[in-house]
């Protein structure tokens, strides 16, 4: 399995020294969107990281099934989106069982 990374240029650009091969750098919303549906149609993907803010701005559809995507599961750093998933959260989703209890 991959990680994934979909975001604008100072987002990705860390994730992209690190090593990490599939960097989606994208300029506007509409990018964003064709990005993630990319990704999410991409079988070898295991992760998606992605700005909060950036998941915010999607279409209520496409938001809607980034939060409950298993695999790939969808990692969301940054910015100021209260209702998002923490990453215990989505590891729990993922796995089925909280590993920090």
């Amino acid at each position: 399995m991959e990680l994934a990374v979909i975001g604008k240029s100072d987002f990705v650009t860390g994730f992209r020294l690190a090593g990490i091969r599939k960097v989606y750098e994208t300029a506007d919303t509409a990018a964003i969107e064709s990005a993630v549906k990319s990704v999410l149609e991409d079988k070898s993907v295991g992760i998606i990281v992605m700005h909060n803010d950036d998941i915010g701005n999607l279409p209520e559809i496409l938001r809607k099934d980034l939060n409950e995507s298993v695999q790939p599961t969808v990692v969301a750093l940054g910015g100021s989106g209260a209702g998002s998933m923490s990453l215990r959260a989505k590891i729990k989703q993922a796995v089925g069982v909280d590993l920090w209890k």
